[in-house]
């Protein structure tokens, strides 16, 4: 890269490019928390992951639109197949972790690589239409935005950001710049959350009163104080890029890079902020709840200021909207589960991530993380119910939706996770984490995004951005 003194400033710079173009410290407080789950396998990709994929040797319907990988391994590596599979092209790629190039370049020989996005936009904006991210929390606030605010379409990992001020501002730049957006939250477009949808909204269940969510997350270190110390950066890693907009701090190897950010605050969002965005994906979309009115901490382990703790249930309180009324959601992780329902079948299980949605007439359980498998109970109710009348659009698949709308074959709000969706949406989960950070009922004004009765709690709405990573 070229130092200050010989390049524009990133405010000009994109300035200009735009106008050219485990003991549970609170358990007493709910009798019915079960301890229950298992860990699945690190670094494991969507249950829908595709083996590596070779790019087509013709042209397809995509073949125009030029794709930027921001994230390489891990969840990049689930882009890159997919974006193989549709044909898109790749002039250019980045991860700071060249270890973790591998994939893209066999896939696109010819593109260039990068370990700094910010380099990568500077030197490729006028070489790219689209730009897939899937690096750690932190940085997905700052690459989506400074993508969207040079035009290029953005598919973004779940979570969508980092804090609760980072999803508005995207919600509000995706009306501004008119891109075609895409959370990851695979799930969406699968059959599950539809049908989920169509037995709510087909008045199956009843009113909605209560909703329980669970996960076998986390499987990866929480509740824990920072190591002493440092080690040597490896040569392959930019350890400075990969800290971003956060705070410096030394590099101590498996810590933190490739997989346990996922457990600290400043860049992960822990199992709530990992697992959320996908296993109450349902709920937002068949409840469509607006803000939560209250945020509370129901019970947790200790939490510290460096990670998440290790097991926490949180509740919410959404108010009636139009012609439902009020409900309120709950959420398990590090081990707890919900009370099994009296008018569940005795000896039917839970499973070790899934949901309950508890109606007046009858109830949904759903296992897995995407909306697998639901069904009504009582299992009488459900051979009476069947399967709900259709009522949504099938998807031609989650990547499928956004390619498409970058290509203009369909409109830019075809995706069905796009950030007018999944802003408010995260900003919502998020809201659970900084409850369990202070440890209090919060009251919440969304309109003014503002806690109202705990205001020592909004300085966690938003962070410090290092120099040089500001948007």
């Amino acid at each position: 890269m070229k130092n200050d003194s010989q390049r524009t400033s990133r405010r000009t710079f994109i300035k200009g490019a735009i106008q050219a173009g485990t003991t549970l410290a609170a358990l007493s407080h709910f009798g019915c928390a079960q301890l229950g789950g298992r860990a699945a396998k690190p670094g494991a990709g969507p249950a829908d992951a595709k083996p590596v994929a070779k790019r087509p040797a013709a042209q397809t319907p995509y073949s125009k639109v030029r794709v930027a990988f921001i994230g390489t391994g891990g969840i990049g590596g689930y882009h890159l197949e997919n974006a193989v599979e549709l044909g898109v092209s790749c002039p250019c790629y980045c991860d700071v972790d060249r270890g973790r190039f591998a994939k893209a370049a066999e896939s696109y020989p010819d593109a260039r690589p990068y370990q700094d996005y910010r380099e990568m936009f500077d030197k490729e904006h006028k070489n790219i239409d689209a730009v897939m991210i899937g690096t750690p929390d932190h940085h997905h606030y700052t690459a989506t935005m400074i993508a969207m605010q040079l035009g290029k379409h953005v598919y973004t990992q779940k979570p969508l950001t980092h804090t609760p001020w980072e999803a508005r501002q995207l919600t509000e730049a995706a009306h501004k710049y008119k891109v075609a957006t895409q959370m990851g939250n695979q799930g969406h477009a699968k059959e599950g959350w539809r049908l989920v949808y169509e037995w709510i909204h087909s008045g199956a269940l009843g009113h909605i009163r209560e909703v329980h969510t669970w996960t076998d997350r986390p499987i990866w270190p929480q509740g824990i104080e920072r190591p002493e110390g440092e080690d040597v950066v490896p040569a392959h890693v930019n350890w400075d890029a990969w800290l971003g907009p956060a705070p410096v701090r030394p590099f101590k190897k498996e810590v933190y890079h490739p997989f346990n950010w996922r457990g600290w605050w400043d860049f992960g969002c822990g199992a709530l902020g990992d697992m959320a965005c996908h296993t109450m994906d349902g709920m937002f979309w068949a409840l469509d709840p607006g803000y939560p009115a209250v945020i509370e901490p129901v019970t947790f382990t200790p939490v510290n200021n460096e990670t998440f703790p290790k097991a926490s249930m949180v509740k919410w309180e959404f108010p009636a909207k139009g012609e439902r009324p009020a409900f309120v959601a709950y959420w398990y992780d590090g081990g707890l589960l919900p009370c099994i329902p009296p008018d569940m079948e005795f000896g039917r299980r839970l499973g070790t991530t899934g949901n309950l949605f508890l109606g007046t007439k009858a109830s949904l359980l759903v296992q897995g993380d995407y909306g697998d498998s639901p069904r009504v109970f009582p299992e009488t109710r459900m051979q009476e119910l069947g399967k709900p009348p259709q009522l949504l659009e099938r998807s031609p698949g989650h990547i499928n939706e956004w390619v498409m709308a970058a290509a203009g074959e369909k409109p830019i709000d075809y995706p069905k996770s796009n950030f007018d969706y999944a802003g408010p949406f995260t900003e919502a989960i998020l809201l659970g984490n900084i409850a369990l950070r202070v440890g209090r009922r919060l009251e919440w004004d969304g309109a003014n995004m503002r806690f109202t009765n705990v205001p020592e709690a909004n300085q966690y709405l938003t962070k410090e951005y290092r120099d040089g990573w500001k948007v």
